[in-house]
């Protein structure tokens, strides 16, 4: 069994990675720069605000079966920014070419390897982009996790007839770079639930958006 990993080289990426090494699975995780990282992984190099970056990684993961994806990686370029005038043309670009483009085309140059396995997707979205929980500010993250997990429910629909089966999920507040030292859980915590949540994810159940401890979220 196969599986990728987006952002596997850090985080909840690493600690999923390593979840499953222990269930078995043949991992390849991609990271920006992949010198140095652990040799159980087969690293593919991505960074995916680049397009020769990607049409390489496509390639690389062109003739493989994938059993599962996990998009992970993403950005939170909202920190400092107080109020909608101080955004820029920048940031909320940079966080939609990361947590949307990136993962729509992520899944896109995988496809053929779930379409033979038919596999799952899991892709990383966060409870901020609930529009049934908008409290106000981070919106750049906010709406770029929204779209992240439209795009999941629109794949689930599209996908279903491969035997594709996709699910979008909160991580929890996570102590990792992007969290801080003062988040909620740590990343063995999340990485663990976010694990059982996939290893549920079924047809049945396709299309689902919930928190790493099983609790469905409005969308």
């Amino acid at each position: 069994m196969q599986i990728l990993i987006t952002g596997a080289n850090r985080g909840i990426g690493a600690a999923l990675a390593a979840k499953a090494l222990e269930a078995g699975y043949q991992v390849i995780g991609t990271a920006r720069s992949i010198s140095g990282l652990d040799p159980a992984i087969s690293w593919v190099e991505l960074d995916v605000t680049s397009s020769s970056s990607l049409s390489s990684f496509s390639e690389a993961i062109a003739a493989r079966p994938l059993d599962v994806v996990i998009c992970n990686a993403g950005i939170y370029p909202d920190k400092g920014l107080s109020g909608i005038a101080d955004y820029t043309a920048e940031v909320l670009q940079s966080a939609f070419q990361v947590n949307v483009t990136g993962v729509a085309l992520t899944i896109g140059a995988a496809l053929a390897g779930l379409q033979s396995t038919r596999g799952k997707i899991a892709i990383i979205s966060s409870k901020m982009g609930s529009s049934a929980l908008a409290p106000g500010g981070s919106y750049a993250y906010r709406s770029s996790k929204a779209a992240a997990t439209n795009l999941a429910r629109n794949l689930a629909a599209d996908l279903r007839a491969d035997g594709i089966a996709v699910g979008s999920y909160h991580p929890g507040w996570v102590k990792t770079d992007m969290g801080g030292t003062v988040a909620d859980i740590s990343v063995e915590t999340s990485a663990n639930g976010l694990w059982q949540r996939i290893e549920q994810l079924s047809l049945d159940t396709t299309g689902v958006f919930e928190t790493y401890d099983g609790e469905k979220l409005a969308f």
